[in-house]
């Protein structure tokens, strides 16, 4: 099947696995810091954003794409700042004696 007769979820998860494998190969090599520095951008962010999509049926179009993706990285982030906020309280638990 053509990539662009795909639904827009299933080219988004394409595009997002082919920014990682980009990622990786950029961080693999050894010639310069500045592109080890664009690789872990690169595949940072395609892991975070694959999270999401990852989720997010494959025969979802353009605009349920989009919201689907707008809610799960709200929930995401929301995760993410919730375990930051516990994490002082949970490591004095483990302290006290």
């Amino acid at each position: 099947m053509k990539f662009f007769g795909l639904p827009f979820a299933s080219q988004l998860q394409i595009v997002l696995l082919i920014g990682m494998l980009v990622g990786f190969i950029l961080i693999g090599q050894s010639q310069s810091l500045d592109v080890y520095k664009w690789g872990l951008v690169i595949l940072m962010a395609s892991a975070f954003l694959q999270i999401v999509v990852g989720n997010i049926p494959p025969q979802t179009q353009f605009v349920g794409t989009i919201i689907r993706l707008a809610l799960g990285l709200v929930i995401v982030v929301g995760v993410f700042v919730v375990g930051i906020w516990l994490v002082p309280y949970l490591a004095q638990l483990g302290g006290r004696k």
